[in-house]
């Protein structure tokens, strides 16, 4: 049964019709991926099936009784009331403390707030995810979510998807996160020139069928066939869940690769590094770092020793407030360590992608911009000029002729990644680069990174893009190390949902109460451009002394949980009487800090003694 149908659906804003004579169905229980350009349209779909945007021409039908919800890039919370009422509404504290769906959607989503906090007050990020939080209590027949995974996570991201996936609601969601489309659509709707083009199954299968029309219509633009076909082949290389339920001839797409090589050629890559930067890049000697500089902030690195080396690419993994950007802010040497050495190579040129957009000449014009840093430069084995790369990058015609003054945001965020590629630097950190990205964008800077030869050191919670441009994952735990990890992000969740990581929250116990003499980050091998950590030596005293204290921590957690258990018991047998709830409560509370706090010792001591 369809909840909503559009039937010759038009709409237009100013003389770009971004709706064309548009029919189609969302099914209950269907889960509807939406892709397509930035301002092509995706949003105004998403309006008009949500009811919020009357067309300019055709019909749009609701079954009765409908309940939709509606996550938008502009949220309507009312900065004058609390969190706990935005989300739970008048829900008694014992109703939804009872509920384990809420309890569990508040964790994963605000945590990390005081649910007595005023909206107003709030960050952008952390009003989006109070209104995510919001929409996922209630119970609706139609979910439509626009960006969802904006200010999430990695470890949110891989949550959400989980729990919308096992929601029995119809969904529809617009995100540049081809990961999280992949986990949770069933199918795909491209919205392009005025049309939807429909496609089953989710973001890698519709890749391969947008492939394989091409491939049958013997379509003309070779270019983009080709950064079709280089996207299949890693896709097809990867693990086996990006390419699960194609509902179609995978023969016929795998005829399509058959002979296509790799995304990148690492060992040339290397070599030209290599040629570029000679041995060093980054060296880190016994450093302690804060994250606002010597002092200020929590601690993100603990007499850390780990080395970067020409060719890496990495990627920096962290739950939000790890310190990920500061890492990158270190390296780019604009804050400096409380201890230790940080040696750059003599011949590093850096180009660092921070969150903050740099400012730039409001008066100038997009291509003048780019071509005043190079009108030329190198990639691989071809030469591009300042407009080709424009051109990838999404300035099409006139597009290039743009005052700067009147870009967007993420047209500012593009601008400025591509004035840092002209610059022909063999470092690049780049800080959340995907933002306000499409997917189509997206291809184009991967192709761009696939030939470029240096060091790459990436911080973005966007997985695919992750696991697409870089090699090797390393991740700040909370510890104070950096940590590699071979398995990459599942390895990462897998640490998480084992509780062998640690969160922002007990991380920011750790660097208050964690015991004194924390083991030293080793030094990486130092065969190739490999990094990692070598634990430090303990002598067989120190070792008993130490499992000792393992123990009598682990005793008092184990004391500690059966209280938390005796408590939420307790809880739910007093439902009814709320003063009573309200103290115990409290106890849960203070019982919780005392085991977080004795948690972080417990991994401190753990990571000390390798177990």
């Amino acid at each position: 049964m369809n909840l909503v149908n559009l039937e010759s659906v038009s709409h237009a804003y100013g003389p770009k019709p971004l709706l064309s004579d548009v029919s189609l169905g969302v099914e209950a229980g269907e889960r509807i991926g939406v892709v397509g350009r930035n301002g092509g349209g995706k949003t105004t779909l998403m309006s008009v099936i949500a009811g919020d945007v009357r067309p300019d021409s055709g019909r749009v039908t609701h079954t009765r009784g409908l309940r939709v919800g509606f996550l938008s890039q502009q949220d309507t919370l009312d900065p004058a009331v609390t969190i706990r009422e935005t989300v739970m509404g008048g829900m008694a504290e014992h109703e939804w403390a009872g509920d384990q769906r809420v309890r569990e959607i508040l964790a994963n989503l605000i945590g990390d707030l005081d649910l007595d906090a005023k909206t107003g007050d709030l960050s952008g990020g952390e009003r989006r995810r109070t209104a995510l939080a919001k929409l996922l209590i209630d119970e609706h027949d139609l979910i439509l979510l626009d960006e969802p995974t904006n200010h999430l996570d990695i470890e949110a991201i891989a949550w959400l998807a989980g729990h919308v996936a096992a929601m029995k609601s119809a969904l529809l969601v617009v995100t540049h996160d081809r990961w999280f489309l992949d986990a949770v659509s069933t199918r795909t709707w491209e919205v392009v020139d005025g049309r939807v083009e429909r496609y089953e199954g989710g973001y890698a299968a519709y890749v391969l069928a947008k492939a394989e029309r091409a491939r049958i219509a013997q379509a003309a633009e070779d270019r983009r066939q080709n950064l079709m076909r280089k996207e299949i082949a890693w896709l097809r290389r990867g693990p086996p869940a990006r390419t699960s339920k194609p509902k179609f001839r995978i023969e016929a797409a795998q005829a399509l690769i058959a002979n296509e090589p790799p995304p990148r050629e690492a060992v040339e890559l290397m070599r030209f590094a290599a040629a570029r930067l000679g041995k060093t890049v980054y060296d880190l000697e016994d450093i302690t770092l804060h994250a606002g500089g010597p002092g200020a902030g929590p601690l993100v690195l603990d007499r850390c020793t780990w080395q970067f080396g020409p060719g890496d690419r990495i990627g920096l993994i962290g739950v939000n407030g790890s310190g990920k950007s500061s890492v990158l802010r270190l390296l780019a040497d604009t804050i400096k360590p409380d201890s230790g050495r940080l040696v750059r190579g003599k011949t590093v040129r850096l180009a660092h992608l921070s969150q903050e957009l740099a400012e730039l000449d409001p008066t100038r014009r997009v291509l003048e911009s780019v071509e005043e840093v190079r009108k030329y430069l190198q990639l691989g084995k071809r030469e591009w000029t300042a407009s080709q790369l424009l051109e990838r990058l999404g300035f099409r015609g006139d597009a290039q002729w743009k005052v700067i003054g009147d870009l967007s945001g993420g047209e500012r965020r593009r601008l400025q990644l591509l004035r840092l590629l002209m610059d022909d630097p063999n470092v690049l950190l780049l800080d959340e680069p995907t933002n306000d990205l499409d997917i189509e964008t997206l291809n184009e800077l991967e192709d761009l990174l696939d030939g470029w030869p240096g060091t790459l050191i990436l911080v973005s919670h966007d997985r695919y893009f992750l696991e697409r441009v870089t090699d090797r994952s390393v991740a700040l735990l909370g510890d104070g190390k950096l940590s590699l990890l071979p398995g990459g992000v599942d390895e990462y969740l897998e640490r998480r949902a084992a509780g062998s990581a640690m969160t922002a929250r007990l991380a920011s116990a750790a660097a208050t109460a964690s015991v004194s003499g924390s083991a030293d980050s080793g030094p990486g091998p130092t065969a190739g451009p490999a990094s990692g950590q070598l634990p430090s030596g303990l002598s067989t005293k120190e070792e008993r002394e130490l499992r000792k204290e393992l123990n009598r921590l682990e005793r008092q957690l184990d004391r500690l949980t059966d209280q938390q258990a005796r408590l939420h018991t307790a809880m739910a047998e007093a439902a009814s009487d709320y003063a009573k709830l309200g103290t115990l409560d409290a106890e849960l509370r203070e019982i919780t800090a005392q085991k977080d706090i004795i948690e972080s010792e417990w991994l401190d001591l753990a990571d000390r003694l390798g177990d």
